[in-house]
């Protein structure tokens, strides 16, 4: 032990999608590291209890991101009490399965504006303060980002559409000193995973991956190596290690997922009906019911 503060140490660090799974998890591995945290998310209560869990200073703010008059009054009030930031993790994101065709637009769209327009919005209201500290900006990706799969069109439509806007970010800061790193996710123990594999089509086509990429990592693991890549300024962090395997094949990916769907779809068919699952996991349920508002 030398004494020495890390590099997160003192410093302001934004998580969005922060009430519960791997945003909490994030939250919590940069406050271990000694950075002051600001949660936004959907859920009031939840974020409440992931600030009162962590160890260090931390405060939360109930927000949609996809409100831009709204998140940026969230970006002032963050800087006016906590000071200028340094760190920001886009993690917010909704996921909803099924075919295209039956989807419901309302549904789909969501998916899109959440996970791509709120990231967007994200970046913008805190791009000031990051050009102030020279910061970093860490985009949540996926595995979706590099192949798509059927069944995901809305998901992995808004994930590869993030790497791209993060590619094109870093691109345009470089010359700021502002990082922009893109982290790949594979499948992560949150309770939106948890209820995919309640829908038996996407339980099946997650059963049908290759062993590795199939399997469930916790989501403190998870964000471990996220908040590694946020200390190193990384450009990009895999977990697991082994998709980064996959940009090196990611051309030959589509015609691959195209000739196993065209045999296994039609046996799954048979063995249950293919039906839109609605926005899965907690989260979904709290931004549809966020959305009603209290009157439904």
């Amino acid at each position: 032990m030398t004494g020495t503060p890390g590099p997160l140490e003192g410093r302001v660090a934004v998580v969005t999608g922060a009430a519960r799974g791997l945003g909490a998890a994030i939250a919590r591995e940069l406050a271990d590291r000694g950075a002051t945290l600001a949660l936004i998310g959907r859920e009031e209560a939840g974020l409440a209890a992931v600030r009162d869990s962590l160890p260090g200073p931390a405060r939360c703010w109930e927000a949609d991101v996809t409100d831009d008059a709204g998140m940026a009054r969230v970006a002032d009030d963050v800087r006016e009490r906590l000071g200028p930031v340094s760190v920001v993790v886009a993690n917010a994101g909704l996921a909803e399965g099924g075919p295209f065709a039956e989807s419901d637009p309302a549904t789909w769209r969501r998916v899109i504006e959440v996970n791509l327009i709120g990231s967007a919005i994200t970046a913008r209201v805190f791009l000031p303060q990051l050009r102030v500290t020279r910061g970093y900006y860490l985009q949540i990706a996926s595995l979706a980002s590099i192949g798509a799969a059927p069944m995901m069109s809305a998901y992995c439509a808004s994930k590869a559409g993030v790497e791209s806007f993060a590619h094109s970010l870093r691109a345009e800061l470089a010359h700021e000193y502002v990082g922009v790193g893109i982290g790949y996710l594979n499948w992560t123990d949150t309770d939106m995973i948890r209820d995919a594999d309640q829908h038996p089509v996407l339980r099946e086509l997650r059963g049908h991956m290759p062993r590795p990429a199939r399997k469930v990592y916790p989501a403190q693991t998870v964000a471990r190596h996220m908040v590694r890549a946020v200390e190193r300024r990384s450009a990009a962090a895999y977990m697991p290690a082994w998709l980064r395997a996959t940009q090196l094949v990611r051309a030959a990916m589509p015609p691959v997922v195209t000739a196993l769907s065209k045999r296994e779809l039609p046996r799954l068919a048979r063995t249950a009906p293919f039906e839109a699952t609605g926005l899965l996991g907690a989260g979904g349920r709290a931004d549809a019911s966020g959305r009603r508002g209290p009157d439904g």
